[in-house]
């Protein structure tokens, strides 16, 4: 959890509170059992108002635990003025801390013949834990033809590196790059569309957006949640819960600019799946595909999912228990230097569209347009996702049943202070 939640003042105890009130009935009169009830049901309904705080030394939605639904979107900026995107940025944060705390975008005063100031289809909705997260991509530093617009090039980290193209690569414009971005999650897919779209909306005149994507997961309570492969997703993730882990492969560290401290770099890939491919394989082979058992998630030569992967484990005929080319082995962090990243993956579905194979047996067909949205958050993605993804590109028989068609970069600055914004640190420095 981010350090905002835990310098955030703790609503006191029951009994701390009825001890206070206890006093205050000696000093200054009884206070009434309705007054006492009336307080505690306030308390009540405002931790059933599921809010994520938005201030705080790192943003949320890196390790606040896993909402049920996502939007990501990225947006290019169309502005060469300075000042127009400062002043985005402050639109956007004062907008996101109201947004989460479950208001609308903005005060509802306006007169009649204006547009609404909020859409209005999240009016009377919860917070749902909604999450705002925000970054910056390379043409927010630099444009592709080398101008510097807003005189940022100088303080680009080198971590915001231009993705290589990595082996097997289908990508789409439509679907690839951005200036800005917005990472939004909440347990409700409407509380977390409509917050993206209001800060989309905000935008207008300075930033367009150039792809947004919608996404969900479910899974029981304190479980690894399932892809659209049957498989549980994120097991082998660094505990969002230990501090030292999170500093180690999260967060920004003094290796970035200073601006940075506190932040981290997001890596978005949009993976399409040929789920009817993979439907019709054996349960064996998609569990040495993956490398690990398809219904307890442990790893191949295991019986449970968080059991040690054991890569050195082989049969009696001397073959590797968990194959060579196995997606658990090749990403594993013992093959790449010890390497890992925090990985924030939903599920995506768009219905269907024709699609050809680029694997035998190189189907054409109507087909699933679902996939992953690959979240994948790290202090350094030179050493964290680019070697990864550049092995598992190569060799991974997974390869067969994905197709990467969405990429971008971004780097996420820390968490906003009340009075201040996203970035200051950066248009500061």
């Amino acid at each position: 959890m981010s350090s905002e939640r835990d310098g955030k003042p703790q609503r006191p105890a029951r009994r701390s509170f009825l001890k206070a009130g206890g006093a205050a009935a000696v000093s200054a009169g009884a206070l009434s059992a309705s007054a006492i009830q009336a307080r505690e049901a306030a308390a009540a309904t405002t931790a059933a108002r599921n809010i994520e705080p938005f201030y705080g030394e790192h943003q949320g939605g890196i390790v606040t635990p896993q909402q049920s639904h996502a939007y990501v979107a990225a947006l290019d900026l169309t502005t060469d003025k300075r000042e127009d995107v400062i002043a985005l940025l402050k639109t956007w944060t004062d907008m996101a801390a109201r947004l989460t705390r479950g208001e609308p975008a903005v005060d509802l005063k306006e007169p009649d013949d204006k547009p609404a100031a909020d859409s209005g289809e999240a009016l009377g909705l919860d917070a749902s834990n909604l999450t705002l997260t925000f970054g910056f991509g390379p043409g927010m530093f630099t444009q592709s033809d080398g101008k510097d617009r807003y005189g940022l090039a100088k303080h680009r980290p080198p971590q915001l590196v231009d993705l290589p193209r990595f082996n097997g690569d289908q990508l789409l414009p439509a679907k690839t790059g951005g200036d800005l971005f917005i990472q939004g999650c909440a347990n409700d897919a409407q509380v977390v569309f409509h917050a993206v779209r209001q800060l989309a909306r905000a935008a207008y005149g300075r930033a367009q957006m150039r792809w947004g994507q919608a996404g969900f997961l479910s899974a029981p309570k304190g479980q690894t949640p399932r892809n659209l492969m049957g498989f549980k997703d994120g097991t082998s993730n660094p505990p969002m819960q230990d501090a030292a882990q999170m500093k180690k492969f999260v967060w920004a560290n003094e290796e970035s600019p200073v601006w940075m401290h506190g932040g981290t770099y997001t890596v978005v890939r949009r993976i399409r799946i040929t789920l009817e491919h993979w439907d019709q394989m054996e349960r064996g082979f998609q569990e040495s595909v993956i490398g690990r058992h398809k219904y307890s998630g442990a790893p191949l030569g295991g019986k449970h999912e968080t059991d040690p992967i054991d890569l050195d484990a082989a049969d009696k005929d001397g073959n590797s228990i968990i194959p060579d080319n196995s997606h658990v082995r090749l990403s594993n962090q013992a093959l790449n230097n010890g390497a890992q990243i925090l990985r924030r993956a939903y599920s995506y579905n768009e219905g269907t569209d024709f699609y050809i194979e680029r694997w035998p047996p190189w189907r054409q067909e109507t087909e699933y347009d679902a996939g992953l949205i690959f979240l994948a958050h790290q202090s350094d993605p030179r050493t964290g996702f680019i070697p990864i993804n550049d092995r598992l590109s190569k060799f991974d028989m997974m390869n067969q049943f994905t197709t990467h068609v969405g990429s971008a970069i971004f780097a996420c600055p820390p968490g906003a202070k009340p009075g201040s914004y996203i970035g200051a640190q950066l248009f500061e420095a």
